[in-house]
């Protein structure tokens, strides 16, 4: 029994604790915008190089930085990765500029301009910067038409196109933040190392159910806000509060005897504080109203079914072990590996910080 009781603690850890990074998340995002005005398309890319892999974080930083070989290479690479075609004619790419921000948030921005044949009644946009910044990056755009309103797509690697018809009514696109929220809960770890440690003493089936309702709506109700700029915390504060919450819970674990009557009460508080980083992943791209509604709605759905299948997955072994003689051990050898992963969470977002 005990070498089941080690299995089940080290499977739990392999499944939700694989990466010991300050950033608990595997996807980066980039912020794109892009206008159309007449035949000209305007782009505009805001990316974070510490998000991204090294090598890509270190030419776009020596480029911000004025090295003239990496601003020449950038400069190849967004001509090469941006592909914008009027119809079926591909449009000309033109100036490229690369300057980092003047806000000292260590962000990159990246503009091109594209001239094509005529003013577009089609435009297909294609994205390829996955390429470069590797499978886990994903592009959020904000397409804006004169007369025709702003429109959404969000570019991932098995889908790097979306074609607008210009003069029409922007279709909804929830599918792609769909998309995006069910990969934001599944590789954001420290999300689900939190939800582990809260199921781990959780009790019986009900109380599971409460657990994960609280949390599903305590973030729920957050996101939101955070995203309609209701409320604004910044991530600076969020992140290392993430940290703690696990941190928090997994010790909770380990220092009481007996199930927490009202663990539901403290999934519901931290859920809380876990909806604002969701937010991260949306709240940036300013989108108006009526759009932002559709990418919000898209995008939590998206973090339920991801939380859903989670759950579906956990749910089954940790009812079966309830009442097992060798459950305390499973429970304190994944609450100890829990809480060190999110010390080391704490640790670095509180003083490694970039």
């Amino acid at each position: 029994m005990k070498r089941a009781a080690a299995v089940i603690a080290l499977a739990s850890l392999a499944l939700f604790g694989p990466r010991l990074q300050a950033e608990a998340h595997t996807t980066s995002t980039g912020l794109a915008t892009l206008n159309v005005s007449g035949s000209t398309v305007s782009y505009r890319l805001i990316l974070v190089p510490g998000e991204l892999p090294p090598e890509p974080a270190r030419l776009l930083a020596s480029a911000a930085d004025g090295d003239p070989a990496a601003a020449e290479r950038v400069a190849a690479e967004l001509t090469r990765r941006i592909i914008v075609r009027s119809g079926e004619v591909r449009c000309r790419p033109g100036r490229a500029q690369i300057q980092g921000s003047r806000l000292g948030d260590g962000r990159v921005t990246l503009e091109l301009t594209l001239e094509c044949p005529a003013p577009p009644a089609r435009l297909k946009i294609h994205d390829e910067w996955f390429e470069l910044f590797g499978e886990h990056y994903r592009t959020i755009a904000r397409i804006e038409v004169p007369g025709a309103g702003a429109r959404e797509a969000v570019f991932l690697p098995d889908a790097p196109e979306t074609t607008i018809e210009i003069g029409r009514e922007a279709a909804a696109q929830g599918a792609g933040f769909f998309r995006l929220g069910v990969e934001h809960i599944l590789t954001g770890y420290d999300h689900l190392l939190f939800l582990l440690a809260l199921l781990l003493r959780g009790g019986r089936l009900l109380s599971l159910l409460k657990i994960i309702t609280a949390f599903t709506v305590a973030h729920s109700i957050t996101l939101a806000l955070a995203v309609l700029g209701v409320v604004t915390i910044p991530g600076r504060v969020v992140e290392p509060a993430i940290a703690a919450s696990i941190v928090w819970v997994a010790l909770e674990n380990l220092l009481r005897r007996d199930a927490p009557s009202q663990r539901w009460l403290v999934s519901f508080v931290f859920g809380l504080v876990h909806g604002f980083g969701f937010a991260s992943a949306i709240e940036p791209l300013g989108l108006p109203p009526a759009r932002l509604a559709l990418a919000l709605v898209g995008f939590n759905l998206g973090v339920e079914a991801g939380q859903a299948l989670v759950v579906v997955l956990l749910l089954p072994l940790l009812l079966w072990m309830r009442g097992k003689p060798w459950e305390p051990r499973v429970v304190r050898v994944a609450s100890l590996g829990v809480a060190a992963v999110g010390l080391a969470w704490l640790v670095a977002r509180l003083f490694f910080a970039s």
